[in-house]
């Protein structure tokens, strides 16, 4: 193969009369053989070295495209073409699948990290192309998975290959390929260039026999005279077009022997040369491109698996949980053992080796379970920085900067935000302060702009940390087959029964989550109310009930060949509420989770008057995955949900001090993103739900608080454990005081957003549902004002000290810090068109700064990401359809101003009078469901809802 190596040295495209890739065929015995040969003869160095491959790749590109379109001419010329030319003419959408995978999965950076042979013909190549090349040279191009997966493993036998060098054999393998194909095309077409010269001259010959016979031996003495050698396929071509035909042509045969014979040669050694060439370049053209389809088609995950060293390594992890996870936290796990590698001159096994021996250490020989006692703790947890150390790894200058903003996150985040505010209320005090305002007016401006200041200043710092910070993602076990029956799980959702119709519907929906996550060990139920009524029962109560009851039943009839049955009805009896002067369920749906959580363990004392399930099943429910009424499970998200749940770094741990989950996870909080359906149903939907759908291209996204505390935030959608639940939300809150209890229990249960689940829910379809929305959200917030301060009621009134740290209460105080920028932002404009001095305009681009600069952010993400695999063209469109709805939400946003301060003003001045004053209706409720249902949406009941926007 010297001529080959010699040949990748050239800068030039010219590649001359390269042979084939091709070298004697060996046996799968003596391919494991010759690879560990070749591995003790590998020698490598770490360094970036030039990107040959790169420039030659697409000077292949070139070339066969060039080669394609000659030969698709010669067709539609009605030439014929060679059997290995038909191979490359009508395979050649898999060449160009090939070209545009090398070219997408081989960025220079990558390349630049692979190992280099450090001599050699192939010095300064990667070690892992040159592995290929060997492979399809001793197989003539043609692949098999077997034979590819004992090769590999025969030269790890020797020198072990990096993580990298085995995700590149794909690649590496592509690139040989193409390099094959390209110089068997430039021969094919060569041949065939060849061949239309020769009859060219045959045709001459022809016309001079039948003429001018004395001609033909000067003719050909001209044409062919000077060359040193006569092309094979020109001879068989000639020779073949000559045989038979005119006697007078005997002294051109007769010449062409006597060239030939000066080669060394005659016609017939060369007409069956030119046939063993051809039929040797259809073969290997054939196993090209069937090597190429088997590329394309091989899972290359379970191959580099099956060949990797590092797995069976980290296999041996005291926890007995890295061959149980899936696949993506493995790889991450494995990212971490590569980055290690790379930054210092340990090996990656003996980084591996390191974290399952510092593992097994802790694990005391089993008798500790804590997450230190899984590898994964030294690779994605807080042992990394042990085992690093270990290995003298310093990270790089923007790393460190990272690390420490995770290590302090609190006055990172908090201390930006200050100075970011303050930055922007400075501007405008010196803006109105040149405008000649006083002192009283320049306090007064600093009051008004420090709201909206800060509005804008956290988008400025959401944005930043989002980009700066990369996905903080859950490790997760495997549950593709299932999960165990320690995992047992119940989905629920917690409705209120107020129609026929309404039943119905929720039966249906829980038939759909069924369907798209059915599991032996996955179970569905309604967790009912009555609608809140001045007696204890209701005449319909009955009719409700018994629809309710026969639809469950219809279920199990349907779905449940085995016990024990899959579908369930929990369903309480109304109690009387004198703060609400109602009587409704108690403490709605925070009470009925509760008592539902009670009855799994045991509780007899609930009111829950209708129990389909015996106690014997209720348990072992371990997790519960709570759902809205109008939420959507797509498929397998239950699973996935259950296998985040159940890995050694995610199960919750009580802080015994303070009764609060303090690591690990009590509720898994995944993505919700809004239903295609839902978002369609009007143009303000369209305009306000934004992304919408599950998300293609992304498998997880950032979310600043799970990226840079470590938790989320739940919003009443997700999965909880039943057990660190209840022990952290215990006797937490007095009755009849706790609307919005979703952002208070991940509070104390700790919530972990899982931004690669997706859950899927429904979108207001219009303002007035949207507005009610946000009244009903904004009265639970400021419902829980009190655990801003140091000490906070408990279950029976009593005051005892506030447990929760800064962040968490700054996570209440931003969420009543939101609810007060309309109503700030609306002031500031009435007070800068009657008040402030100078420019109008100026003080009320302000205003459109603070509501369009956090919508236009997102069109600033778009921009910098382009997904792959989807074309320029169609991002810009993408983007720019972003852009205009964007324009349109900001725009109504203005309009929508007016009512939107009211509206919160409304929200925060009733919750506050009910909470200190009058003691009542801290539980009012109505569902976005039954608000939609009972909304009218004709022109005289918008403007009667807008009146107070249009009297301001």
């Amino acid at each position: 193969m010297a001529d080959f190596f010699a040949s990748l040295k050239r800068r030039t495209s010219d590649y001359g009369n390269e042979q084939p890739i091709r070298e004697e065929i060996f046996s799968v015995e003596r391919l494991e053989q010759y690879a560990q040969t070749l591995a003790a003869e590998h020698r490598i160095v770490r360094k970036k070295g030039r990107a040959y491959l790169l420039p030659r790749l697409e000077n292949n590109g070139r070339k066969l495209v060039a080669a394609y379109r000659t030969l698709v001419e010669a067709l539609r010329s009605g030439r014929s073409i060679s059997p290995a030319a038909e191979w490359l003419v009508d395979n050649f959408h898999i060449i160009e699948e090939q070209l545009r995978e090398i070219r997408e999965d081989l960025p220079k950076s990558y390349y630049y990290e692979l190992p280099k042979l450090s001599d050699g013909e192939l010095k300064d190549y990667p070690r892992i192309y040159a592995v290929a090349i060997a492979l399809i040279a001793h197989t003539d191009s043609r692949l098999e998975t077997n034979t590819l997966r004992k090769f590999i493993a025969a030269y790890q036998m020797v020198s072990p290959l990096t993580i990298g060098e085995l995700w590149a054999v794909a690649i590496s393998l592509r690139l040989a390929l193409v390099e094959n194909l390209r110089r068997l095309a430039t021969r094919i077409v060569g041949a065939r260039e060849e061949r239309e010269q020769a009859d060219q001259l045959a045709d001459k010959l022809l016309e001079l026999a039948a003429r001018q016979p004395p001609e033909l031996v000067p003719i050909i003495t001209e044409r062919l005279g000077k060359r040193d050698r006569l092309p094979r396929s020109f001879v068989v071509q000639l020779t073949q077009r000559l045989r038979e035909q005119d006697p007078a042509l005997m002294p051109v045969t007769d010449w062409l022997e006597k060239q030939l014979a000066r080669q060394g040669t005659s016609i017939e050694q060369v007409i069956h040369r030119e046939h063993q060439r051809q039929a040797a370049t259809q073969v290997t053209v054939g196993n090209i491109i069937t090597s190429m389809r088997l590329l394309s088609t091989l899972d290359w995950r379970d191959f580099f698996e099956s060949v990797s060293l590092i797995d069976p390594l980290l296999g041996k992890d005291p926890a007995d949980a890295y061959l149980k996870m899936e696949f993506g936290s493995r790889d991450r796990y494995r990212h971490v053992v590569e980055r290690i590698s790379k930054r210092t001159l340990f090996t990656e096994l003996e980084i591996g080796e390191a974290a399952v021996r510092i593992a097994a250490k802790a694990s005391n020989g089993g008798k500790n379970g804590g997450p230190q006692a899984h590898v994964g703790y030294y690779l994605v947890d807080e042992g990394l920085v042990q085992l690093e150390a270990a290995f003298g790894y310093r990270p790089r200058l923007n790393e460190s900067f990272r690390r420490w903003c995770i290590r302090h996150p609190t006055p990172a985040y908090l201390g930006t935000l200050t100075f970011l505010t303050a930055l922007i209320i400075a501007v405008l005090v010196f803006s109105m302060y040149l405008a000649g305002a006083g002192w009283p007016l320049l306090a007064a401006t600093f009051l008004l702009a420090l709201i909206p200041a800060s509005d804008l200043a956290l988008s400025i710092l959401n944005w930043d940390v989002t980009h700066v910070l990369e996905p903080r993602l859950l490790p997760r076990m495997n549950t593709s087959a299932g999960i165990g029956e320690n995992a047992c799980t119940m989905v629920v959702v917690p409705t209120l029964f107020s129609s026929e119709e309404g039943v119905r519907e929720l039966l249906g929906r829980l038939e759909v989550h069924f369907l798209a996550n059915q599991d032996e060990h996955i179970f569905f139920a309604l967790l009912g109310d009555f609608v809140d009524a001045d007696a204890e029962e209701l005449a319909e109560d009955a009719v409700l009930l018994d629809v309710v009851l026969s639809g469950i039943d219809d279920l199990n009839q349907r779905y449940n060949k085995h016990l024990p049955q899959r579908f369930h009805l929990f369903h309480r009896h109304r109690q009387w509420n004198p703060a609400e002067g109602k009587w409704m369920g108690w403490e709605r749906k925070r009470g009925k989770l509760h008592e539902f959580n009670r009855m799994l363990r045991g509780a007899r004392d609930t009111s829950f008057m209708v129990q389909t399930a015996d106690q014997a099943l209720l348990s072992q429910v371990r997790f519960v995955i709570t759902l809205d009424s109008d939420t959507k499970l797509p498929r397998e998200v239950g699973r996935k949900l259950v296998g985040t749940a159940i890995h050694p770094l995610n199960q919750p741990r009580i802080d015994p001090a303070t009764n609060r989950v303090t690591s690990g996870f009590g509720i898994l909080q995944p993505r919700v993103s809004i239903s295609l359906e839902s978002a369609s149903r009007s143009r303000f939907a369209r305009i306000f739900s934004g992304n919408t759908g599950i998300d293609p291209y992304t498998t997880a996204v950032s979310d600043v608080c799970q990226d840079l505390f470590g938790e989320g935030n739940y919003t009443g959608k997700g999965l909880y454990d039943v057990d660190a639940f209840e022990a952290s939300l215990d006797a937490r809150v007095p009755e009849n005081s706790l609307l919005s209890h979703d952002l208070f229990e991940s509070l104390y249960a700790r919530a972990a957003l899982v931004t690669d689940i997706e859950l899927l829910d429904d979108y207001p379809a219009h303002y007035d549902s949207y507005a009610h929305r946000q009244h009903r959200w904004t009265r639970g917030d400021w419902q829980i004002i009190r655990w801003l301060f140091p000490t906070v009621p408990d279950a029976h009134g009593r005051k005892v000290q506030n447990i929760l740290p800064l962040i968490s209460r700054w996570k209440i105080l931003d969420n009543l810090r939101r609810s007060l920028v309309a109503p700030s932002l609306f002031i500031w404009l009435a007070v800068a068109w009657t008040v402030f001095p100078g420019s109008t305009l100026i003080w009320t681009l302000f205003v459109v700064l603070a509501i369009a600069f956090p919508v236009y952010l997102h069109v600033t993400t778009s921009l910098l990401i382009h997904p792959r695999g989807v074309p320029w063209t169609s991002h810009f469109w993408s983007v720019w359809g972003d852009i205009s709805t964007n324009t349109a939400q900001a725009a109504l946003s203005m309009i929508f101003l007016p009512h939107q301060a009211y509206l919160m003003l409304d929200a925060i001045v009733r919750t506050l009078y009910r909470k200190l004053i009058a003691r009542r209706k801290l539980l009012e409720w109505v569902t976005a469901a039954q608000a939609e249902r009972s909304a009218r949406h004709d022109l005289p009941s918008f403007l009667w809802f807008m009146l107070p926007a249009e009297l301001l």
